[in-house]
């Protein structure tokens, strides 16, 4: 066996990308003092979420992250528990997300590759501001304070087939949906 091999191996992991919903606009218009502040108040935000909920940030994306976790409901919950606070702090900046969940090869033990980690960017770029979006089989009954939204068949690339893509929401948020 190669040295290398041993380094590589598959994995069970949770994926979200986070963005916030018109950045590069709100630096051209609002300068970059401002833009500095809102990253300030958001990663601030999403560092105190994360650690609170066990979910590992992977890696900062200027206005945007990277995150992983290993439990599905841990990782749900806390990136609708950002969002809601994102939200509730005012921020002139939404926030949107993608959520996926797979098998991955985790390589030299902190980079992870495969289709569960595309198709959670996928989902973030589809979302508009606000939504969190999943693929309806990451949807479990263990799920209890979550609520899914059917969003319908989508085409996403890289993808050959088309995935059903729900919202996520809290059920204890007051941004009720029409299915709760």
């Amino acid at each position: 066996m190669n040295e290398n091999a041993s380094l590589h191996r598959r994995i069970d992991r949770t994926f979200a990308f986070i963005d916030l919903s018109g950045f590069t606009h709100f630096t051209d218009t609002e300068g970059d003092a401002a833009a500095m502040e809102i990253l300030i108040g958001f990663r601030e935000s999403v560092r105190r979420v994360a650690s609170v909920r066990g979910v590992r940030i992977a890696k900062w994306l200027g206005d945007g992250a990277m995150l992983v976790g290993v439990e599905p409901e841990q990782t749900v919950e806390a990136v609708i528990t950002m969002e809601m606070l994102i939200d509730f702090s005012q921020s002139p900046l939404p926030m949107r997300a993608g959520i996926a969940r797979g098998q991955v090869l985790l390589i030299d033990g902190d980079d992870h590759v495969g289709a569960p980690v595309i198709m959670a960017s996928r989902l973030c770029n589809l979302a508009e501001p606000h939504q969190v979006l999943a693929p309806a089989d990451l949807v479990m009954s263990l799920m209890v304070n979550t609520a899914a939204r059917k969003i319908g068949l989508r085409k996403i690339d890289g993808f050959s087939e088309p995935i059903e893509v729900v919202q996520l929401s809290s059920l204890q948020s007051p941004k009720k949906t029409d299915e709760q």
